[in-house]
């Protein structure tokens, strides 16, 4: 951590600045992705932990420094968004369509015995069917929007008029995906029982649960880079 986390440091704060603290977070169920505009001290009151504990478990990482590849608000914007592309737009691109098929195979097989799965499967259907759009955007509108208008503030030049509009309005749209897609794989978790397996389930249905928890574990990773850093400070530019 670059400073002492205080009860009001937002979550999204505390992770941009040391993302060893995410699974700190991720261990006691809060959300530092979506939720990361929260305060340390309304987090901990919302899942009754106490805020000395969790407090001396973030001071703890001060022990070590950041690695420098995980030093993501260190990155410029447009390297930042190049990994976000190369990295989790990647994942999912390579991804979805094989969850998709997995999760509409066990409904199909397992569905009457555990009908969750049928509701899983509609849902993760929408998920996937939206991040087209929403990876199309960031990557054809928002993201090269940021790269030029970082390049005209290091240049000493004001960003383009238009590029600074493109920039707002597509902030304000994103974030709002994000928050869609973020109760989704929520919603699912629940119905999923946190991925716990059934007895009576097939090695198809191991592998869906692994890659569903695989993908909300990347999820949560992409939204915070974009959420708590990328777009946090594009909106500065």
């Amino acid at each position: 951590m670059k400073k002492t986390a205080t009860a009001e440091t937002t979550i999204g704060e505390i992770v941009a600045a040391d993302y060893r603290a995410a699974e700190i977070f991720e261990k006691h169920g809060i959300d530092f992705c979506c939720g990361g505009k929260t305060p340390l001290a309304e987090a901990c009151n919302n899942k009754g932990l106490k805020l000395e504990i969790l407090m001396n478990e973030l001071a703890s990482l001060q022990a070590e420094p950041v690695d420098r590849g995980q030093n993501y608000s260190a990155w410029s914007l447009s390297f930042l968004a190049d990994y976000i592309v190369n990295t989790h737009h990647e994942y999912l691109k390579e991804n979805d369509d094989q969850i998709v098929a997995y999760t509409q195979k066990i409904a199909s097989v397992h569905g009457a015995r555990h009908p969750e799965v049928i509701k899983i499967a509609v849902i993760f259907e929408k998920i996937a069917t939206d991040l087209v759009a929403h990876l199309k955007e960031e990557e054809e509108v928002c993201f090269p929007a940021i790269k030029r208008a970082e390049a005209a503030s290091i240049s000493g030049n004001q960003p383009d008029t238009k590029d600074r509009e493109t920039i707002k309005n597509s902030l304000v749209r994103l974030h709002r995906e994000h928050e869609e897609v973020g109760d989704a794989i929520h919603e699912i978790r629940g119905l999923a029982n946190g991925f716990s397996l059934p007895d009576d389930v097939c090695n198809t249905f191991m592998l869906t649960y692994r890659k569903l928890n695989e993908f909300e574990e990347d999820l949560h990773k992409h939204v915070h880079l974009e959420n708590n850093i990328l777009f946090l400070k594009a909106a500065t530019l």
